[in-house]
């Protein structure tokens, strides 16, 4: 089993980010301990506004149909994401991602152990428009962890392979998506997901 800090992979092509918060523990039993708390947080997607505070995006959990749920998160469903920018057509005003892996893994001799999901850019399942609703491609991936490394506990977010989405038929959106998109890689987004991060690992 890989270890945490080799699961996200290198950048291919497009831009990369990186965030990371981490909280130390004086013991082993109560960094185990903050990480169950941390772990729930993260599969609670539909709390991340809550965790993250008011000037963050707002992330809806969806079933693969896209109906709204307050559960924890799991493989097929699709993220409903607001966030403080004008919208896209083809997603109703939201950007979609699909969540293609959730995974856990630990190795008690190491001392450490994880919690991931992964997710792509997709199209809103709501309507019968096929187009990438989100101002990413689809060959973007975004990688949202927490993990526990001896007295160590992070959050992590990290992106790969973000280019704007202009593959749509739409020219209001390809507009849209590529200010927003380059605007992400030249760091807006940064703040969010550090807010994200921050509020899911706080103490």
């Amino acid at each position: 089993m890989k270890h945490p800090d080799s699961i996200v992979p290198e950048n291919v092509k497009g831009a990369k980010t990186d965030t990371i918060s981490t909280e130390s523990f004086s013991s082993v039993e109560l960094a185990k301990k903050h990480y169950t708390v941390v772990r729930k947080r993260l599969l609670s997607v539909f709390k991340w506004h809550e965790y993250a505070g008011i000037a963050s995006a707002e992330f809806s959990l969806t079933d693969g149909a896209g109906h709204e749920k307050a559960d924890l998160v799991s493989e097929g469903d699709r993220f409903k994401i607001n966030i403080p920018a004008p919208g896209t057509d083809s997603g109703s005003g939201f950007d979609w991602v699909q969540v293609e892996k959730v995974e856990e893994g630990h190795n008690e001799e190491d001392d450490w152990e994880y919690t991931l999901i992964k997710v792509r850019p997709t199209d809103n399942p709501g309507t019968s428009d096929n187009n990438t609703a989100h101002f990413f491609s689809d060959e973007a991936n975004s990688y949202f962890m927490v993990k526990r490394i001896g007295l160590a506990v992070s959050a992590e977010v990290h992106g790969r392979n973000e280019q704007p989405n202009t593959d749509t038929d739409k020219i209001v959106d390809k507009i849209r998506n590529t200010i927003v998109a380059v605007g992400a890689i030249l760091g807006v987004s940064k703040a969010q997901w550090k807010s994200l991060t921050n509020g899911i690992v706080k103490i």
